[in-house]
């Protein structure tokens, strides 16, 4: 479309905001503060990654920085789907906790709360320079964007990159996807053409910001839009991946963190810098495995309660903090970041809400005997609890769910068929793939389960129990 078209979508959909506030000069001992950055992709799954079992895909680059640090194996996101996921990574809290349940389509009139205090403000309290680059989905309208949330800069898209006039699922026209810029679209993405520049172009971007702040700290956060369908992957590795278009797409997702890493080497930040890399939820397998994702030996996928919904591979590096060729077995979770990296870098948390995550220093950083600092961990979908986590044990409530009987080929959709599961309790330590109900078995376990989940219940809400959660916050509006 001509630029002419897109300055009219401009005009009336993304109103010009005032410029973010000036960085503040970086605090005393801004030195000794460490750079942090975090790689967040789009539906990926459990096995997607070399070190975590893929027979089929090539990731020697984050295979390299699991042997350079530690690989986390009971790694959780807050929901099987984008926005809800993405909102307990900003806040640290569960996304029942700060309205944010489900996926946010271009056209939603609710976002991230300006009164949450996310990890990009949290940072900015510490004198860091700070920036998104990918996939934000946390709203799309101008006050939810990252530059009002504690970002000096942005580049990506408001939203999932399948939300275009071309997808066939959708059943209204809406904002055509728009690349953003700080606050301002400056350009359309129209085809897969300009999809496959994506991956590059955000890597670009990221090394260029960490060359321009080498000598302050700095915080990026790296939402690659990928492998999230429609995928896309530019010439240098389209073809080279004998898991077809899905590998293609991850091993450039892997060259992008090569990227990076060679980046920090080079500048000599290496050892000043932790990188984490997970998902943000569990593959889409209606796609097949062309263009979705797998989570072997988890059970099932996106969109269900399940291990392979909210279970993701998770790497951490950090040389010298971070004991290398590592794994950690321990339950923990991307709301846990927030309140950990707070405490790496001397920032106080708010002391007028409830953060749901807690320091997993001691996990991280290999410390013996540690152990996860969470009772129960909740498997929310919607305001509805269908599962809870305590130790080795996992309960599902009765709820239905959707199981894949006919992937798709070629970029499609397949078939999915609604199934039911009862109370069912399982041994995460011996049926990781959550084959084998155990409750008749264990009804001290189940008791003891419901109990906790309970708590969850009067806590955040549960729409099965009809139970309005006694501290949940809203979302952010517009009119």
């Amino acid at each position: 479309m001509s630029s002419k078209i897109l300055s009219l979508w401009s005009a009336a959909f993304f109103v010009v905001l005032a410029s973010a506030a000036a960085a503040g000069d970086a605090p005393s001992g801004a030195a000794e503060l460490p750079n942090v950055v975090i790689v967040f992709t789009d539906d990926q799954g459990y096995q997607d990654v070399g070190c975590f079992g893929s027979p089929d895909i090539k990731t020697p680059n984050l295979d390299r920085m699991a042997k350079e640090g530690r690989r986390f194996t009971s790694f959780y996101v807050g929901a099987p789907c984008c926005s809800a996921s993405r909102a307990m990574l900003m806040t640290g809290c569960y996304p029942q906790r700060v309205g944010i349940l489900a996926v946010l389509m271009p056209e939603a009139k609710i976002g991230i709360n300006p009164n949450e205090w996310t990890m990009g403000e949290m940072f900015k309290t510490r004198g860091y320079a700070t920036a998104v680059v990918g996939k934000w989905h946390l709203g799309s309208h101008p006050k939810f964007l990252p530059t009002r949330h504690g970002f000096d800069e942005y580049l990506g898209l408001p939203y999932s990159n399948d939300m275009w006039p071309p997808n066939p699922y959708r059943k209204k026209p809406y904002t055509p996807l728009l690349l953003i810029n700080n606050d301002k679209p400056i350009e359309y993405i129209s085809d897969l053409n300009d999809m496959s520049r994506l991956t590059t172009r955000y890597t670009e971007f990221v090394v260029d910001f960490i060359e321009r702040n080498r000598d302050r700290p700095f915080f990026v956060y790296l939402p690659h839009s990928m492998p999230h369908v429609p995928l896309a992957v530019s010439d240098k590795y389209q073809g080279k991946s004998p898991r077809g278009l899905y590998g293609d797409v991850i091993e450039e997702i892997d060259w992008s963190v090569g990227q990076i890493l060679a980046t920090l080497k080079r500048l000599n930040l290496d050892e000043k810098t932790l990188v984490v890399f997970t998902s943000d939820n569990g593959p889409w397998l209606t796609y097949g495995r062309q263009h979705g994702g797998a989570a072997l030996p988890l059970r099932e996928g996106k969109g269900t309660a399940f291990e392979g919904g909210f279970r993701e591979p998770c790497i951490m590096r950090w040389p010298g903090k971070i004991p290398a060729d590592t794994a950690c077995d321990e339950v923990a979770a991307t709301m846990d970041l927030l309140p950990t990296l707070a405490k790496l870098i001397g920032a106080e948390l708010p002391d007028d809400r409830i953060i749901d995550g807690r320091d997993i220093w001691p996990l991280i950083g290999g410390q013996p005997g540690a152990t996860s600092p969470h009772e129960a961990l909740a498997y929310y979908q919607g305001r509805r609890l269908n599962a809870v986590r305590s130790g080795r044990w996992k309960l599902h409530f009765p709820h239905d769910y959707t199981t894949i009987v006919v992937p798709g080929k070629d970029g499609r959709r397949g078939k999915g068929q609604r199934r039911k599961i009862g109370l069912a309790l399982f041994d995460l330590e011996t049926d990781i793939g959550e084959t084998t109900n155990v409750a008749d078995e264990h009804p001290d376990v189940v008791r003891r389960l419901t109990k906790l989940a309970d708590r969850f219940r009067d806590d955040l809400g549960d729409t099965a129990q009809n139970r309005q959660g006694k501290n949940a916050r809203p979302p952010g509006r517009v009119n």
